[in-house]
């Protein structure tokens, strides 16, 4: 159900890039987090059950996002201003597609995301919250229950299933044409 899952993305990524983070600054805590020991780890088969290389991969490939002093080095405190963008202003189209290709959370959940984003992105500001995502999850949830009572009712009535032109009513939809279906699947 993406409800779940789809809320708690957002609290997901975070502490994964910090895990990771914390790993691989306890492995270099001399030179730091820097783009050639994220390298080096990654490549390092002795971290392969330890290293989450799709947050490893993530950081590698936003380096330069993360740096943001750019002293080659991802501070703590960079880490941290990471984590509290994406705890207040939530995830990019871009971001959720860079952590899905890399393999990073389920496909099904994500691809819903990616697939409704400019929907589920109340505000239009390019990025989706855990609570707007709670928000739309609920809302195709409600439509999604009155899709039923509403398919009971087709029986004796159809324009509930082709819908109504004159029908003023919020529950006088067509049930064929309700574009969210299946969201919470």
């Amino acid at each position: 159900m993406v409800s779940s899952a789809g809320s708690s993305i957002i609290s997901s990524i975070t502490s994964g890039m910090n895990n990771t983070y914390e790993y691989l600054a306890a492995l270099y805590p001399k030179d730091g987090v820097t783009y050639k020991n994220i390298t080096k780890a990654r490549n390092d088969n002795t971290n392969y059950l330890t290293l989450n290389q799709s947050f490893a991969s993530y950081l590698q490939n936003n380096f330069a996002t993360f740096d943001s002093d750019g002293d080659g080095k991802i501070s703590a405190a960079e880490m941290e201003k990471f984590s509290q963008t994406l705890s207040v202003s939530g995830v990019s189209k871009n971001e959720l597609s860079q952590l899905a290709a890399s393999g990073a959370y389920s496909a099904s959940t994500i691809s819903k995301i990616l697939e409704h984003f400019d929907d589920i992105d109340a505000n239009h500001d390019g990025r989706v919250t855990a609570a707007e995502i709670s928000a739309y999850s609920a809302n195709c949830a409600k439509q999604e229950e009155m899709d039923k009572a509403n398919y009971r009712k087709a029986t004796s009535d159809m324009t509930v299933f082709y819908g109504s032109d004159d029908a003023s009513e919020p529950d006088s939809y067509s049930i064929l044409s309700y574009k969210y279906k299946g969201f919470n699947s």
